[in-house]
């Protein structure tokens, strides 16, 4: 089960940033649309996949690092604390220990409780490279793939292999070329991607790294098929603009609007 926590660019009054549930025990982006989560449900997050630095994907790390310490403890002390893997490329992580965790903005909980015993353990990752990650309860592996996606740092989105075709999600990403050469061939089930401002903003869109409802268009003309297709990332003053104009466009995919507490299947439910 993929569950949408948050899919907003930005925050308003039941408006959340971008964040993904698989299962129960993996975030994809962590911002604040995690908030919603109950505290027995932020404790049982083993890994967090982040496709970039920004503010808006990443801002719930730290909290829930300092929420679930001794909820992940379980009552056994420090030794029995089991940490919270946090997967990125190079870069990400590298932002996050400069910017973040560097005990002026947030205490550095990859150090903390303990060296030996940190919340927060740190795993790069490349594009290409393919994330296995076992299911609880012998249900089978998660196989997360590492896309390449085209931002104002560096980037990437994620493919998840489910028995009904890969689930993608693009990430920030402007006009991306690469993504569609990584998808030859795959049977995609749902395309999630971004559409942050509407055309007449699409200067901004460009120099921003991201997209508007006419290179969305161009994206979506190189997907083979017909895809079912998730808009994502609009700010939510901007949201009847931009999707009147997503909704103008002459496609052959099924186009809608993501929602928060969407729920995708996944394979932990096969």
């Amino acid at each position: 089960m993929i569950r949408v926590l948050g899919c907003f660019g930005s925050i308003a009054a039941r408006c959340h940033t971008t964040s993904f549930l698989l299962d129960d025990d993996i975030l994809i982006d962590a911002g604040s649309g995690v908030g919603e989560l109950r505290l027995d449900e932020l404790a049982r997050i083993d890994h967090i996949l982040i496709t970039h630095s920004h503010l808006d994907h990443v801002l719930s790390i730290p909290l829930l690092a300092d929420t679930v310490i001794k909820l992940r403890m379980g009552g056994g002390g420090l030794s029995a604390l089991r940490p919270i893997h946090v997967h990125a490329l190079p870069e990400t992580l590298a932002a996050l220990r400069d910017h973040i965790f560097n005990g002026v903005i947030w205490p550095d909980f990859t150090r903390l409780p303990s060296a030996q015993h940190p919340v927060l353990v740190f795993h790069e990752f490349k594009v290409g490279e393919a994330l296995r990650f076992p299911a609880r309860g012998g249900l089978g592996d998660r196989l997360v793939h590492v896309l390449p996606a085209a931002h104002t740092v560096p980037a990437v989105g994620f493919g998840i292999e489910t028995p009904q075709g890969w689930w993608v999600f693009t990430g920030d990403t402007g006009p991306n070329p690469a993504l569609w050469q990584a998808l030859q061939g795959k049977r995609i089930a749902q395309l999630v991607i971004e559409t942050a401002f509407g055309n007449e903003e699409a200067h901004l869109a460009d120099i921003s790294g991201h997209l508007s409802p006419q290179t969305l268009a161009r994206e979506l003309a190189q997907l083979d098929g017909e895809v079912s297709v998730f808009i994502t990332h609009p700010k939510p003053g901007e949201v009847p603009a931009v999707l009147s104009q997503v909704r103008a466009l002459d496609s052959r995919h099924r186009i809608e609007p993501l929602r928060e507490g969407l729920r995708f299947h996944a394979p932990a439910e096969e």
